[in-house]
This record gives C-alpha cells, structure tokens and sequence, in this order.
C-alpha cells in the first residue's frame, strides 16, 4: 500500500490537488481519507460552545484514530471512518466504511503536525497557496457551504485560524518531499506524482 499524505493551509487547493493525482489512477486501486472526519466529538458541548472551540489547533483531532485506522488499512482491514458535519461543528453517528487499497491520500491542514503520524506517510506533499486568495477560498466555502456569515469567517479567520497555520502548519513545509504551487505552474509537480504512484502500484 502506498500511504501519501497531502498537507497545507486551509483553503490552498488540497482537493484539487488531489483530484488531479486520482483522475488516472483506476477505479477501486485508490481511497482518500479527509483529516476532517476525525475532529473529536463534542456532543458533551452545547451548540454554542462547539462554536467557539479552536478546530485549527492540533488538539481537535483525534490522531490516535486516525493512525489506529491507517494501520488497520495497512493490514488489509476495512475500517468505518467517522462523519462530521461542520454545520453542526460536531462528528455525527453515521460512518463510512473504507476498504484497504493500493493507494490511500490522506488530506488535511494539520496532518503533518504530528511526528508519528507524519512518518507514516510514503509521500508528503504541502500545497502552497498565497495567503489572500486561500482566505478568500475560505469565505467563499463557508459562507456557501457550511452557513456561516462573513463576519464570523474572519473572526475565525485573524484570532484562530492565521496564528495556528504560522505556529503548526506553516512549519511542516520541511517535512514536505514536495512542495506544490496551487496554480497554473503545478503540473510538473503533479505529473511526478503521478509517476511515482503509477510504478507503485503497476
């Protein structure tokens, strides 16, 4: 199994960066896992309360599941990978199973924070994007998305989410074996990429 890990700060084009590695790989040979189906639950909080807890800090993950899953993967297991719902800022009962495959791509702003975690990983891609347009990504998002208002986006925005991407995710660039400018230039990258997983899994 090849285990790539695909990092950067919120809203700089993960996804796309993502769907542009799958597109030729064949269908059943690749599953992605989203680092946003293992925030913690907090069904212990009241609404209120889960809205104000700091989702861009390391601390509102559960990792221990994360790698207990991937290990799983790892030895042929299927696992039920948790839901959550970012309107009601909550992991919900419902769950997903994964089957284990040649390839797994786990995405997510905050997986490389991680020493155990990050070792994992066969691959680690960092998505780079620039600052305004990945906070402009984010408005766009979350108020379509996810029914916040703009205001609260850029509350979240300067008090929680810019501090936590300069003090943990930022820093995980070195860690990167490469680094991916989310734009027009990216497909040299993106094509080396998808060689190395193509000899992997031919």
């Amino acid at each position: 199994m090849l285990l790539i890990g695909i990092t950067g700060g919120t809203g700089c084009g993960k996804t796309t960066v993502v769907n542009q590695i799958i597109e030729e790989i064949p269908q059943g040979e690749v599953n992605v896992i989203s680092q946003d189906a293992y925030y913690k639950d907090l069904s212990h909080l009241s609404f209120e309360e889960r809205t104000k807890v700091n989702f861009d800090h390391p601390k509102s993950l559960d990792f221990d599941l994360l790698k207990e899953h991937l290990f799983q993967l790892k030895q042929g297991k299927t696992i039920m990978q948790p839901t959550y719902s970012f309107v009601e800022h909550n992991r919900m009962p419902e769950v997903v199973p994964i089957e284990p495959c040649k390839v797994i791509i786990v995405e997510g702003i905050l997986i490389f924070s991680h020493q155990d975690l990050r070792d994992l990983f066969d691959i680690k891609i960092f998505v780079h994007a620039d600052s305004d347009e990945r906070l402009i990504r984010r408005i766009r998002r979350d108020t379509t998305e996810r029914g916040r208002d703009i205001q609260e986006v850029l509350n979240r925005y300067q008090n929680m989410l810019k501090p936590m991407h300069q003090q943990f995710i930022e820093p995980t660039k070195e860690f990167a074996d490469l680094i991916i400018p989310n734009n027009r230039h990216n497909k040299v990258a993106i094509d080396i990429v998808k060689t190395i997983v193509h000899n992997r899994i031919q």
